[in-house]
Formats: C-alpha cells, structure tokens, sequence
C-alpha cells in the first residue's frame, strides 16, 4: 500500500511540474514580433540570403539550386 502511495505522490508531483512548466511555456507578449530596432518599416530586402529581394533592392537574386524534388514542386 505505501509504494502505492508513493507512486501516485510521484505522479502528481510529475502532472503539477508538467502543469507548471506549460503555464511558463505560454508566458510571453501578444501579437506578432517586434522588429529590430535598426529595421526600416517598409524596407526592401538587402540580404543576399533573401529568395526574391524584389525590384528595389540592392542585393543580387539568390541563384537557384537544383533538388533531387523540384519537378515535384514546381
């Protein structure tokens, strides 16, 4: 009966821990990321990691590079 007992002791403190650490997780501000404080607000990209930096930028296009699932993708 005690190692009964000190199982479910173990379980509850384990559910409460669990229940604790899920309430931390979702602490935080509401509503979408705040930019960095350098970024402009309607910027272009500049980076040459950017996909597609638009007509305006001064970054050059990334070059494509082929993958084995591309025709399955395009």
């Amino acid at each position: 009966m005690a190692a009964l007992l000190r199982c479910m002791r173990t379980w509850g403190t384990m559910v409460l821990l669990g229940a604790v650490a899920a309430g931390l997780a979702g602490c935080g501000v509401k509503g979408p990321l705040e930019p960095p404080p350098g970024a402009k607000a309607a910027g272009e990209a500049k980076s040459a990691d950017a996909a597609d930096p638009g007509k305006n930028s001064d970054a050059p296009p990334k070059p494509h590079e082929n993958f084995i699932l591309d025709p399955l993708l395009r």
